[in-house]
């Protein structure tokens, strides 16, 4: 199976900071989002993605956030396997360090 690509938060943050438009997938659930999210983030519950597919932009590269990792590298694969291109952002929210906002 092909590899799942990675991000960094602090990549991620760069890039926010540069004005990049990034597709942010939140794949945590309800209680943890609302501690916080990466602004610009989009929250589908892990459990929700593959009712969400259709919603998705093949042209998109989406980066993939949970808690520390383990679970959007799951999501990565599926929706590798649905033919999106993704990447994960490991070490997640755990290492995220860059502003937050409430889920709206």
């Amino acid at each position: 199976m092909e590899e799942i690509k990675t991000i960094t938060p602090e990549e991620v943050k760069n890039q926010l900071r540069e004005g990049k438009n990034l597709h942010l997938i939140d794949v945590r659930e309800d209680d943890e989002v609302a501690e916080g999210m990466i602004p610009k983030a989009v929250h589908i519950p892990m459990g929700e993605i593959p009712d969400q597919l259709d919603q998705l932009n093949r042209d998109n590269e989406y980066i993939l956030v949970c808690r520390s990792g383990g679970r959007s590298g799951r999501v990565c694969e599926y929706l590798m396997e649905q033919g999106l291109n993704v990447k994960n952002m490991v070490g997640g929210m755990l290492e995220w360090t860059g502003p937050q906002e409430p889920k709206r």
